[in-house]
């Protein structure tokens, strides 16, 4: 995933809009647009104050994004933690498969809720099995 994409889905996701995301990180709307819209590259002072402003460490963060590193339940889309956490899923989830469903969009959309990733999941794993 892109670092813009990334961080429209974290704004949209704490449902904050480019004004109060402006007003919780010290930056300017226009600028957080420009780099939701990949117009600009963020320093990593501003990805800094952008992980602070959403509560967020900055390797969870920037998890998921293309550069970064291994997903952790604070980089998982919403949703899928919790279904990684559900104890009947929990085992069947692996690293892979959560990184995989977390790469997954559909129209530029991502499912939102526990039940939306369950059910690409175990759709994915019918088709795979096949």
């Amino acid at each position: 995933m892109k670092l813009q994409d990334r961080l429209k889905e974290l704004r949209t996701h704490h449902e904050l809009t480019l004004k109060v995301l402006a007003e919780l990180s010290g930056l300017s709307v226009s600028y957080l647009s420009d780099i939701e819209r990949g117009r600009t590259t963020p320093t990593l002072a501003t990805l800094e104050q952008l992980a602070t402003a959403l509560g967020l460490s900055l390797l969870d963060f920037l998890s998921g994004v293309d550069f970064a590193g291994e997903l952790t339940d604070a980089s998982l889309p919403p949703g899928l933690a919790q279904l990684k956490n559900d104890p009947e899923y929990s085992e069947k989830l692996t690293p892979d498969w959560l990184e995989t469903l977390s790469n997954i969009q559909m129209r530029g959309k991502r499912p939102q809720t526990k039940q939306d990733w369950l059910e690409l999941y175990l759709h994915l794993r019918r088709v795979l099995e096949q």
